[in-house]
């Protein structure tokens, strides 16, 4: 179809464009949009048919006036340009510069939908990433190629956790580090200095790629921003073979544009008023992270998805769980405490852990003395709950103990400094300090072999 331009839409609303009678136009191409002050707006076609184009407008739509409003249909899709000089910019949902320095010149560009991969073609996730978080790497390690989500509630200090993941995160035996794509879709001013400022005073803003879309920018923009970011992060981690770390946040934000758009368009609501593709929308998402046969490169991918009212059964974080392999849940509680990182250990997990430790990986003891520690907590929070009705001095001396053990796992093991970088060795080492508080004959989890050489049992003195 030649380029031509439209001057009879028949409607605005909730950031989509009515169009009328305009035939060869394809699902997904771009659209400019000129208003009367000749001012440019990007849109997408979402809905082609012979009687009504559908065009979302990603700045909105806002002070349109239709008789002055001309419409041209590009024939393309959204495309993003590509090159080494990604990293160290800021950049917004489609890819044009936000920080005040001239737009990216390549001839390489490439669809921000991707393309489908074969699945014969991909990898499967191994390789321990050290992120210097002991709950994270001693308990929900996180491999290379994994999508591991972080569940957080409104007040929580995800933002700390994801900042230091990004300048901590590290494959162990290569001396380079990760580089980063940070996607944030609804990020309030302060949250966006947050990160900018963190990532700059620790020398690491050079290997990040940045796509911001603020609070205050048209919700509309938040259904590209992550293809867009998800582009830039295949072409690092396949075309440069770099290891890229793709951090998401807030996936509830993405969700409720896309809810947004779903009921102006008059889709049929689900759960909470999201549409029944919900699902396979995130999916398309989420599963762009992976690895490639023959492929050095990959993409890890840490989403972080806001839990309404702490509720984990709303359907974002519902829905992310059964797409990524495992989830990291923080907990208000000991947040309350103080407790940094306040990761709740029950509910969290890592599916593919399991691939990414043992003897080649981390240490040989790192399974038994994760699924031990675990044990051993899950035992002490029914303690816990047990001593909060009959009180302390009412309960034998192993329970009291399982009570301490909980005490100095949550102080020792799971809290740590904002800054504070441990290794795999530093992080096991604390956790057999904390098994010793407890005697060998209740270690079931652990070998014999085990207990010789690190327990170090003194009967509690």
């Amino acid at each position: 179809m030649k380029e031509k331009e439209y001057r009879h839409a028949s409607a605005a609303r909730t950031g989509l464009l009515f169009l009328q009678g305009v035939p060869g136009v394809a699902f997904g191409d771009r659209v400019s949009i000129r208003d009367r002050h000749g001012r440019k707006r990007n849109g997408q076609v979402i809905l082609s048919s012979d009687e009504l184009v559908m065009v979302q407008v990603l700045e909105g739509t806002d002070d349109l006036n239709l008789d002055d409003t001309w419409v041209r249909f590009l024939d393309q899709p959204f495309e993003l340009p590509l090159s080494p000089d990604l990293l160290g910019r800021v950049f917004n949902g489609i890819g044009e510069p936000r920080d005040e320095r001239p737009p990216i010149i390549s001839r390489l560009r490439r669809n921000v939908n991707g393309e489908p991969v074969n699945p014969v073609a991909r990898a499967y996730p191994r390789e321990f990433i050290q992120t210097g978080i002991s709950a994270i790497d001693g308990l929900n390690s996180l491999v290379r190629g994994q999508k591991l989500p972080i569940f957080s509630g409104s007040g929580l200090p995800h933002n700390r956790l994801v900042a230091q993941i990004v300048r901590q995160s590290r494959l162990l035996g290569e001396e380079s580090r990760f580089v980063v794509v940070f996607a944030a879709m609804g990020l309030s001013y302060a949250d966006a200095r947050f990160f900018r400022e963190d990532f700059e005073n620790n020398g690491v803003l050079g290997n990040v790629a940045m796509f911001i879309n603020l609070a205050d920018d048209p919700p509309i923009e938040r259904l590209i921003l992550p293809r867009t970011a998800l582009t830039a992060a295949e072409y690092l981690a396949f075309d440069l073979d770099l290891h890229v770390l793709v951090v998401l946040t807030d996936m509830t934000y993405y969700a409720e544009a896309l809810r947004e758009v779903a009921t102006a368009k008059g889709d049929v609501p689900t759960r909470k008023g999201y549409p029944g593709y919900l699902y396979s929308d995130m999916a398309e998402i989420y599963e762009r992270a992976g690895r490639l046969h023959k492929r050095h490169g990959s993409i890890t991918m840490v989403p972080v998805v806001s839990m309404p009212s702490d509720d984990i059964t709303h359907p974002v974080p519902d829905l992310t769980g059964y797409i990524t392999e495992g989830q990291i849940v923080l907990s208000r509680e000991l947040n309350n405490r103080n407790l940094y990182p306040p990761v709740n250990i029950p509910p969290s997990l890592s599916r593919l852990m399991k691939d990414g430790i043992g003897k080649d990986d981390t240490r040989e003891d790192h399974p038994r003395v994760a699924s031990q520690l675990y044990a051993a907590y899950a035992k002490a929070l029914e303690v816990r709950n047990l001593a909060s009705i009959i009180g302390r001095d009412e309960l034998p001396e192993l329970d009291r103990r399982y009570l301490d053990f909980a005490d100095q796992f949550e102080t020792r093991f799971l809290a740590q400094g904002p800054d504070e970088d441990r290794s795999i060795i530093q992080t096991l080492n604390i956790a057999w300090e904390l098994l010793s508080l407890l005697p060998g004959e209740v270690l079931s989890r652990v070998s014999e072999a085990d207990l010789a050489r690190y327990h170090h049992w003194e009967g509690g003195k």
